[in-house]
């Protein structure tokens, strides 16, 4: 079976009825929990990105709470755990500004919990990868949100 392309999608789903179109979200809800999670988002939370933000916030606050520190390795499983769970956020969010603020929030959560960053390479690595991803969507973003995170992008940068 050959998968269509988003148009030929896209072309598809317009002809179809307002209860195809229910029955067919619902399937395709129904087997992939990521599926449900966008689907959730974009039904219930788009419409109030803040909250949203928040909330991703308060979930990753657990995320950091519950951080194994015994060792390094335990470290950055932990770490890189809260960072697919941000990352899968922004990924259903898609707006530049809420990328920006979560990865922030990621960093400064790092900082501010004195994670040992620098005592190994692997760690430090992941580290500097969030600063570049930050400094890439903070270009990306208007010039009157630039001015707004401009103070706590230089916070990073070295």
């Amino acid at each position: 079976m050959k998968t269509a392309t988003i148009s030929e999608l896209q072309k598809e789903l317009v002809t179809r009825s307002p209860k195809e179109l229910t029955a067919l979200c619902a399937r395709l809800a129904k087997y992939k929990k990521e599926n449900k999670e966008l689907l959730t988002y974009l039904l219930f939370e788009a419409h109030d990105e803040k909250q949203y933000m928040e909330s991703v916030k308060e979930q990753a606050d657990v995320l950091f709470d519950e951080m194994n520190r015994s060792n390094n390795y335990l470290i950055k499983k932990s770490l890189r755990k809260v960072l697919r769970f941000i990352n899968k956020h922004i990924k259903y969010s898609g707006i530049k500004q809420t990328e920006l603020e979560l990865r922030l929030y990621f960093c400064n959560k790092i900082k501010s919990e004195r994670i040992p960053i620098t005592s190994t390479t692997v760690l430090s690595n992941l580290f500097q990868r969030e600063i570049e991803k930050i400094k890439k969507t903070y270009s990306q973003l208007h010039e009157d949100l630039q001015y707004d995170y401009k103070g706590e992008v230089e916070n990073f940068a070295p």
